[in-house]
């Protein structure tokens, strides 16, 4: 833990006794107390609490062993005996705090009180809670609009805060709700919608159970949702095709050692997951999986002219779908060498990755922000649809699609209600059960509220967890953003660097974390979420609360809609006073959440009905549809290459191994082969020779964009790795700099961390 930086390749299976190592590691770190570790045996149990991690679901929500090292992490940090309490401010300016790494501002522990920034001493203070909500009122009250305030939600918001926020936020006047959707799954959100009518996934963990065919695209699940992993070494063990299309070969789509298997860990034996690797290039999935849907028409045509039966479902097509006769007239016109420029994936291996999907009888397509963080992310999304409608593959058992989310309750958000662009229905019902009228007009999602912050159309910023500062691109200009606030306010359990890029007044309020009693009236309260899949159960923390002065987030927004718009048209302290009672509001006013206090008693909970699932299809025509799309070549990074030439790479962003979202838990990524450091850059050894540089040497990246802006992020360590030419790979949030405010996902508008077109200059200091 202590050895000197260095990059040192990682042969070893993902998992096994390298992850229980670290979840020693962890507790240690962390100073976990040791009647605190029996927290881990109540994580994703009935009984328990809900991983405070990724959107995963459980299987059966029941297992003796359902938590993984990175949920570890995640406990770990909130069971912390760490604490930053009032004398910590007084001792640290808000200047000097800003000097420290996002790996040390996470070290120091739970937040303990509420604390208002004094700008004479500038220092944070304690505050009564009382007076923090008055003053919150005070700056929403005397807005001249209600749009001049946004609401920011992060995906471990509950379902009944997020339900009680976005009324209470309605009530008040905006639909001004930027999420951490806005920066991850919003393609998937806008893109599904258009083809299969609902913006969720169609399968459930029984589907992996029949299938025999898997597509993983553009997603790391031993780092980024590590239960994943028991359901692929399962699905490879029963002899399914696994196939990862990512431009990395993550290790842990190599091999796998489960913890959860003895037999494995005292053998020291693995499983090896994935059959094919396909390595597109940076924003190349769209072509690719266009040329796997040209293909399949090829291999059709092949089909019948031998007196075969077709490869493609067509009684599915005929009975289920819209628009094929002009997706397909589009592919036939699609000329192939386009499609192999863009995708950088050889004809050899496209013809063998559509082979495998013919072969398949129950596929399941699954997919990470590898797919969503792009300019062309939407139709993406709606392409891949496609191609699995072409064979039928929604709507069955064993098959459908997969969108893998982040945060442990971003679905659950969204299906809440936290939305800038709510859906008509969505807000006559709450007209006819809260008896107000709601906002019509769409409000700000996350680049949209930045640049009204710049723009002084927003005054208050109000943050319902996360990291906004550092989660966000174009990091210094979001950071003017904040600043420019008359008042920044962020519930949290930990100090990161958003309280740290203040209004000129600005607020931190901590609050409960999942794994912690949450007493109201003496009645412990549980928590709902909705996983990756629909799934929709209770939690209850176990651990005695950092601190007697926390809140938890429901309180905190029931107590605020309380200071802020009085009682007049609901009584939002009983509301804070009986999660139950929020219960019974949402089931008024979503009709598949009826008898939802009894349904989520359950062990395991509830699935939430998902139409196209059950080949309901809710989009105009009532139909399934097919969507064609051209392959774009005329992007930033296009012109951009034209006028560089070979000298201009593309760079994604992604975790460390050791960080959820923007928490940093350590400084390795071991999985990558990268000890005590972060600032490192992946690249091909071809792009190296290319550019004169050599492995070992210090750069400073230099994005490329049509704003004539400079950004730079300086002195990164090249790590020769296995990468597409063209292409590179780095850490957020240290390159979330180099992402202009504006390059985001088409109708989306999602930030594209992954298609970043850079420069590369040897760092003068060697």
């Amino acid at each position: 833990m202590n050895k000197k930086p260095h990059i040192e390749p990682y042969t070893h299976p993902a998992a096994g006794w390298g992850a229980l190592k670290q979840v020693a590691v962890n507790l240690v770190r962390e100073k976990v107390a040791g009647g605190n570790y029996k927290t881990l045996l109540k994580q994703n149990q009935p009984d328990g609490f809900d991983c405070p991690g990724c959107a995963w679901p459980d299987r059966e929500h029941a297992s003796t062993f359902e938590f993984c090292e990175n949920g570890v992490k995640a406990v770990a940090a909130e069971a912390t005996s760490k604490r930053v309490r009032p004398d910590f401010f007084a001792a640290h300016s808000v200047s000097a705090l800003l000097e420290q790494s996002d790996y040390e501002l996470e070290q120091h522990g739970r937040l303990t009180d509420p604390m208002v920034y004094d700008a004479a001493s500038d220092k944070y203070l304690p505050i009564g809670w009382d007076d923090a909500f008055a003053l919150i009122a005070r700056h929403l009250n005397a807005l001249p609009d209600p749009n001049h305030a946004t609401f920011y939600t992060s995906g471990r918001t509950g379902n009944e805060a997020a339900f009680l926020f976005q009324l209470f936020v309605r009530m008040y006047g905006t639909n001004n709700f930027p999420d951490c959707s806005n920066m991850c799954h919003e393609p998937t959100s806008r893109g599904l919608p258009g083809t299969v009518g609902i913006g969720k996934g169609t399968v459930t963990l029984e589907d992996f159970e029949h299938a025999d065919t898997l597509l993983i695209f553009g997603q790391n699940p031993a780092t980024n949702h590590p239960r994943m992993m028991n359901e692929l070494r399962d699905c490879a063990r029963r002899g399914a095709a696994i196939v990862s299309i990512n431009p990395l070969r993550e290790r842990g789509l190599e091999r796998f050692t489960s913890p959860a298997h003895a037999l494995e860990m005292l053998t020291g034996s693995s499983t090896s997951i994935s059959t094919l690797f396909i390595q597109p290039k940076l924003a190349g999935d769209f072509a690719l999986i266009k040329a796997m849907a040209k293909r399949l028409v090829e291999r059709d045509d092949e089909e019948l002219a031998a007196g075969r039966a077709s490869v493609l479902d067509r009684e599915f097509i005929g009975r289920h779908t819209s628009g094929y006769e002009a997706f397909e007239q589009d592919l036939r016109a699609q000329d192939w060498e386009q499609l192999l420029t863009e995708s950088g994936v050889p004809r050899a291996q496209i013809d063998q990755l559509t082979e495998i999907y013919i072969k398949g009888k129950n596929v399941i397509c699954t997919w990470g922000m590898g797919l969503t963080q792009h300019k062309s992310a939407v139709k993406t999304i709606q392409i891949l649809s496609n191609l699995m409608m072409m064979r039928g593959q929604i709507g069955r058992l064993g098959a459908g699609l997969c969108p893998v989310r982040g945060h442990s309750n971003v679905q659950g958000d969204r299906t809440m209600g936290i939305e800038e662009k709510p859906a008509k229905a969505f807000l006559d019902r709450l007209q006819k059960v809260f008896h107000f009228e709601p906002p019509r007009e769409h409000g700000y999602d996350t680049v949209e509220s930045i640049q009204a912050m710049l723009d002084g159309r927003v005054k208050v910023f109000f943050g319902m967890g996360g990291n906004f500062a550092m989660a966000t691109p174009d990091t210094p200009l979001t950071f003017e953003a904040l600043r420019n606030c008359d008042l920044t306010v962020h519930v949290t359990t930990k100090l990161n660097r958003s309280h740290l890029v203040h209004g000129k007044e600005a607020l931190i309020l901590p609050t409960l974390g999942r794994t912690e009693i949450d007493l109201q009236n003496g009645v412990p309260q549980g928590v709902t979420v909705e996983d990756s899949m629909s799934m929709v159960h209770i939690s209850y923390g176990i651990n005695k609360p950092a601190s007697d002065n926390l809140l938890s987030e429901t309180a905190i927004v029931a107590r605020l809609a309380h200071a802020t718009l009085g009682d007049g048209q609901l009584d939002w302290l009983a509301c804070g006073a009986d999660y139950a009672r929020i219960r019974e509001m949402i089931e008024q006013v979503f009709d598949d959440f009826h008898d939802f206090n009894a349904r989520v008693a359950h062990a395991g909970g509830f699935h939430l009905r998902v139409a196209s699932r059950e080949r309901e299809w809710r989009t105009a025509s009532g139909r399934a549809q097919f969507v064609p799309h051209a392959v774009d070549v005329d992007t930033p990074i296009h012109r951009a290459r034209a006028r560089y030439g070979e000298r201009l790479l593309t760079l994604m962003t992604a975790r460390s191994h050791d960080q959820y979202n923007t928490t940093i838990y350590g400084m390795d990524d071991r999985y990558r082969g990268v000890f005590g450091m972060r600032r490192v850059v992946f690249i091909n050894k071809e792009d190296l020779a290319m550019l004169g540089m050599k492995d070992g040497q210090y750069v400073d990246l230099v994005s490329v964009w049509e704003d004539d802006v400079t950004r730079r992020a300086e002195r990164f360590l090249l790590v020769e790795y296995d990468i597409p030419r063209g292409c590179l790979g780095s850490y957020f949030p240290e390159t979330n700099g180099l992402v202009p405010l504006h390059s985001k996902a088409d109708i989306a508008g999602t930030p594209a961390y992954k298609s970043i077109p850079v420069l590369l200059e040897l760092n003068t200091n060697q």
